[in-house]
């Protein structure tokens, strides 16, 4: 149905052998399919050395899941001189923890700079400009949501604008809620 674009499926085992399995079945699905293999499984035992030998086998990979430099250091030692892959690192979820992703991903391009054959996603980006914040850092591709993608033309918009149409909306939304206030019933509330 994607013909002319890299698309990623998902393996759903979480043993490394069934793993393994399910990626080659997935990877002869289309030219295009990168199968998406989790930097562990459940256990938490890395998934490096499965992703080593599916590369080094042909099987285009989207390494997921990742949230650390060492992480990104080890599946990129695994996959240089492999196949074209795909390494997500959830920007978006690191920033959900109070930490600032970019610092972060602006090394996880350096690093990946030693497997060209490899490129970075900025994966679960929260707001639009996270998207600039990739372009910043020469962040490979990012992943979007259709709330995001629909935020997009709000880009350079001018705030005092944006203010005023924040306020008409407000009023709007008191308008509709049919809510009134008045002397009585501000003595009357408790």
């Amino acid at each position: 149905m994607i013909p002319d674009r890299p698309i990623s499926l998902e393996i759903f085992a979480d043993e490394f052998p069934e793993m393994e399995e399910q990626a080659r079945i997935i990877a002869e699905w289309a030219d295009n399919v990168y199968v998406k293999i989790p930097i562990s499984n459940t256990k938490g035992e890395s998934s490096s050395s499965l992703v080593r030998r599916l590369s080094h086998d042909g099987v285009k990979l989207n390494v997921t899941a990742l949230m650390t430099l060492d992480q990104v250091r080890e599946v990129t030692t695994a996959l240089t001189g492999g196949q074209a892959a795909n390494v997500s690192v959830f920007a978006g979820r690191m920033a959900d923890t109070g930490r600032d992703p970019v610092p972060m991903m602006a090394e996880a391009v350096d690093i990946l700079k030693e497997a060209p054959n490899v490129e970075l996603i900025w994966a679960s980006p929260r707001e639009v400009l996270n998207i600039l914040q990739a372009d910043a850092i020469g962040c490979h591709i990012i992943t979007a949501t259709n709330d995001i993608l629909k935020k997009l033309d709000l880009l350079g918009k001018d705030l005092s604008d944006y203010s005023l149409e924040t306020v008409k909306m407000f009023r709007s939304d008191a308008e509709a809620s049919g809510l009134a206030l008045s002397r009585r019933s501000a003595r009357q509330a408790p």
